[in-house]
């Protein structure tokens, strides 16, 4: 975990949410921005700065936020009528969390390309 990164506090309960799907390795919470009626995080529980920081090792991990991912879209009754999984890197994607999170979006159709 680190002191200074939002989620890390999410997880550590000293910042509230709304939680939707929680694991022994993952959490999956409301976004507090959302950009669809549904927009979810899921974050893993060990801190990893973004995609740029996974290694083979981490196979477990992203199968585990995929189907936490899949189980939240379920709870949140998108996932028969379809959502979008959504992982961002750098400032250009506008990644401004550096804590590994997917985007669950969905709840609408959704436009391509995103915008």
């Amino acid at each position: 975990m680190s002191e200074a990164c939002v989620f890390c506090k999410v997880l550590s309960g000293e910042l509230p949410s709304r939680g939707v799907v929680s694991t022994e390795a993952c959490y999956a919470f409301a976004d507090v921005a959302p950009v669809a009626p549904t927009h979810l995080l899921v974050v893993p529980r060990v801190h990893l700065d973004d995609a740029e920081a996974i290694e083979a090792s981490h196979g477990g991990l992203l199968a585990e936020m995929f189907s936490v991912a899949r189980a939240a879209a379920a709870a949140e009754g998108i996932a028969g009528t379809g959502y979008r999984l959504v992982l961002n890197v750098g400032e250009d994607a506008q990644n401004s969390v550096r804590h590994l999170h997917m985007h669950v979006i969905g709840g609408r159709r959704l436009g391509w390309p995103p915008g």
